[in-house]
């Protein structure tokens, strides 16, 4: 747990103004923590990835490399128990009630990519209750509603051929490839909040991921 943030500005010799922006830097890094009745505290994990635009931006984009707008299309909302493999990356309890959301993502009402989003039942109870008024930017709804702020994400990237579902989704014909984006989200206790799949077809877009 860091001192007040008086005693750091005395410490270091600068005005509490520019305590407060440090640690605000830090925070949104993932490096600290600030929790009530307790304070700041360093969370232990080194920030490899800046979410300053994670939540806000649509990864694929125009070959000409132009931001594109998405919107999502709900497919179908499932409440079941974890499998094995799930309950494991997620940190569960085995059999242990998870949320599923299975969602298109479109471009100008052209369908680009679809995901499978898994997380626990008791971690944000109620997120997906209604399947007909789900939230079309799930991040932002965690922190806001259940105090769950994603501060990493493990991303990992592969080629795959398309499955039937995904020539249906996609509007694909066999043999087709689809690139699978396979990702785990972390919060600042570094403790797994979510799984996400990604399936999308690169077509007539392209995959950026920009670092800052």
């Amino acid at each position: 747990m860091l001192p007040a943030e008086i005693a750091l500005a005395k410490e270091f010799r600068v005005s509490v103004g520019t305590i407060r922006r440090a640690l605000g830097d830090l925070t949104s890094g993932g490096i600290l923590a600030r929790r009530r009745k307790t304070g700041t505290v360093v969370t232990g994990r080194t920030a490899h990835h800046s979410l300053r635009f994670f939540y806000d931006y649509f990864r694929l984009h125009s070959r000409e490399g132009d931001f594109q707008n998405s919107s999502s299309r709900t497919l179908r909302v499932e409440h079941r128990p974890a499998s094995d493999s799930e309950a494991e990356r997620l940190g569960l309890a085995p059999g242990a009630g998870v949320q599923v959301l299975h969602r298109l993502r479109l471009v100008a009402d052209r369908p680009v990519m679809h995901d499978l989003i898994i997380l626990s039942s008791e971690l944000a109870p109620g997120l997906l209750a209604d399947p007909q008024n789900v939230p079309e930017r799930i991040y932002p709804l965690l922190w806001s509603e259940y105090g769950l702020k994603i501060s990493a994400i493990r991303e990992q990237l592969e080629a795959d051929l398309a499955t039937e579902e995904d020539c249906a989704l996609l509007n694909l014909t066999p043999p087709a490839a689809v690139m699978v984006l396979n990702e785990v989200a972390y919060d600042e206790m570094a403790q797994p909040i979510l799984i996400n799949y990604h399936r999308a077809t690169t077509k007539n877009d392209v995959y950026i991921n920009e670092i800052q």
